[in-house]
């Protein structure tokens, strides 16, 4: 809040005295120093704006904190890790990996967990805490695999990619074109 803003409040006499403006000066540092603490403690709510706040998250869920990585990390990996608690099947699996994949994902329960991981950079953030949030909650007798499922060329002769821009990786796989 501005001190003129303040000063509109003080009784007309009051105003001009250099000593109000001056106090008023003062009186608006400390109410806009103020406002800064509460936005940035309201941002430590929602996992998607935290940032000081990651750490009290990852302490909460036993995660280690590793200030290295990137705040878009940390988040991930503490979504997967609420996400994680109940049932292990494949919509749980499913939801963790979603956390982190930037792609569609496609998730097989039987006598493993396959994780098809649609059109997917194998170099996408998270990859080594994806398999940790499912490796922490998976049953030890289920082997883990991940297959990265691309389009080759081939398959989409003879369309370009002008033909194939306004389409979802999804709807170019299942040919819903």
């Amino acid at each position: 809040m501005r001190s003129k803003e303040m000063i509109g409040y003080l009784p007309t006499y009051e105003r001009k005295s250099k000593v109000f403006q001056e106090i008023m000066k003062a009186a608006a540092k400390e109410v806009d120093q103020e406002y800064v603490d509460i936005k940035s403690l309201s941002n430590q709510l929602l996992i998607n704006t935290a940032t000081w706040g990651l750490a009290i998250y990852e302490q909460e869920l036993g995660i280690q904190t590793d200030i290295n990585k990137s705040y878009e990390e940390r988040r991930n990996a503490i979504i997967a890790k609420w996400r994680g608690i109940g049932k292990v099947d494949k919509n749980l699996i499913q939801l963790i990996t979603e956390s982190y994949a930037v792609g569609d994902v496609s998730v097989v329960f039987n006598h493993a967990i396959t994780i098809y991981l649609l059109g997917v950079n194998e170099t996408m953030i998270g990859m080594k805490d994806l398999l940790n949030s499912i490796e922490e909650i998976k049953p030890a007798h289920l082997r883990l695999q991940i297959i990265y499922v691309y389009i080759t060329y081939g398959e989409l002769s003879p369309s370009t990619y002008g033909d194939l821009r306004s389409f979802t990786y999804r709807q170019i796989k299942n040919h819903d074109f």
